[in-house]
């Protein structure tokens, strides 16, 4: 009904310019600025340029998670388990992918109408009315609902991090389906999908509180419920092939460059600057892990780098597309050193088993990057002003964002893993657990 009105307005438009040029050609001269402008308007045209970047930033977000984070994470567990943490990021990017073809695209990008504020509709459940000719903004919606549903894919997997070793698959495919519909889809119509975030102005450019907050969130929640690993604190479980771990963070760290430059939606000067402040970021961060690791811990580690690196690519997530490099430079110094300690002492503080620290750099990372958007947004980027430029109160903003995000997140997560264990059961037992979930869970193991 929104595209024929568009559509009946510029045809109401034309109308009047044609008339003005039978009655005075002077005035339809000064008349046909505004009409062409009213009629682009009405029917925005497909961009071939938009669509090839969108097309290649959606192809290598879906690398971030397969093969990218499953090799993150595959190489910092123990041997017995690889196969388990490869097998569960495969498995959810397909089980999400049909539940964000079935509801969760339409949930969080369409009129949700009374409840608009809050979730959207099922106008488009299953890609109802999208064709080969329908558009969002200058790009093909097919191509749209493809690029975020590689957003909807990563988040659910990156919580896989938290509880590996652990969770039974049949729990898990349960839990991230329910999750996908619960709490992501909801919290991207908040943010993105014309919710009552979006109304707040809070920015979020690419996802830290869409993705990472919560992802960060709900894998606290999930380690804190599922309990310890079977020997924690007793066994070494280093990480079993960092070299793994090392290719699947190169490949989160190219593949980020479709994730915070692809969600300019254009090959533009936003997408440019998206993808400057994102390297700038990242190595910024790489570098104060691994120096405020070497002064503390004496060495440099390999884990410290790549885990900094992931952290920074997290915190400039959010801010992509508001900042100037300077700014990303300051955030990602800060998110290096934040995120060290975080995963650290405050981990070892406060007793919880995060396996791989989700929370430590998802959610803490993410909430670093939300707060100093508000701190170092520029106008000169995107007409959006920070506490630097005056906008003390942005910065409220961002807590407000932050904050609906985490409760929420925390709420719903706890419930669903209610309803999961009910259901299913959440975790091995600890004789399958002590032997390894590759073997027990799959059939299978590494030689």
């Amino acid at each position: 009904m929104v595209t024929l009105a568009k559509y009946l307005f510029a045809g109401v438009v034309m109308l009047a310019f044609l008339v003005l040029c039978y009655i005075d050609p002077a005035l339809a001269q000064e008349a046909a600025e505004p009409v062409a402008e009213a009629a682009e308007e009405a029917a925005p045209t497909l961009n071939t340029g938009d669509t090839a970047w969108m097309l290649t930033s959606t192809a290598i977000v879906l690398l971030m998670t397969i093969p990218g984070l499953a090799l993150f994470y595959g190489g910092m567990v123990r041997k017995k388990n690889v196969l388990s943490v490869v097998m569960q990021c495969f498995a959810i990017c397909c089980v999400i992918t049909i539940a964000w073809f079935a509801m969760g695209y339409s949930l969080a990008f369409t009129d949700g109408g009374g409840m608009n504020s809050y979730i959207g509709g099922l106008s488009k459940a299953f890609l109802k009315g999208v064709g080969i000719d329908t558009l969002t903004l200058t790009i093909p919606e097919s191509v749209f609902f493809t690029f975020q549903a590689t957003f909807a894919i990563i988040t659910p997997a990156l919580i896989v991090g938290a509880f590996v070793d652990r969770m039974k698959f049949s729990a898990l495919l349960l839990f991230m389906v329910l999750w996908s519909l619960v709490v992501y889809a909801p919290i991207t119509h908040w943010v993105w999908g014309g919710g009552f975030l979006a109304n707040a102005g809070v920015l979020d450019f690419a996802g830290g509180t869409v993705v990472h907050i919560n992802a960060g969130i709900a894998g606290l929640v999930c380690a804190i419920y599922l309990g310890r690993r079977s020997g924690y604190g007793t066994e070494n479980m280093a990480p079993h092939n960092l070299v793994y771990s090392v290719i699947g963070a190169s490949l989160l760290w190219v593949g980020w460059f479709g994730f915070n430059a692809g969600s300019a939606v254009a090959a533009n000067g936003a997408a440019g600057m998206a993808m400057a402040v994102t390297q700038i970021a990242t190595a910024a961060a790489a570098l104060g892990w691994m120096f405020t690791e070497w002064l503390i811990h004496k060495k440099p580690s390999i884990l410290g780098i790549i885990s900094g690196a992931v952290a920074g690519l997290v915190a400039i997530t959010p801010a992509a597309g508001f900042v100037e490099p300077m700014g990303a430079l300051w955030i990602g110094i800060a998110a290096g050193i934040i995120c060290f300690f975080a995963s650290t002492t405050v981990k070892k503080a406060l007793g919880y088993d995060d396996s791989l620290d989700v929370f430590g750099i998802h959610g803490v990372g993410g909430i670093v990057g939300a707060i100093l958007t508000g701190v170092f947004a520029a106008e000169a980027i995107a007409g959006k002003t920070g506490l630097l430029e005056g906008n003390a109160g942005q910065v409220l903003t961002q807590i407000w964002g932050i904050t609906a995000t985490i409760v929420w997140c925390a709420v719903a997560t706890f419930v669903i893993l209610i309803i999961v264990n009910i259901l299913v059961g959440v975790r091995v037992s600890q004789a399958a657990e002590v032997e390894g979930l590759d073997i027990n869970l799959h059939g299978e193991v590494v030689q």
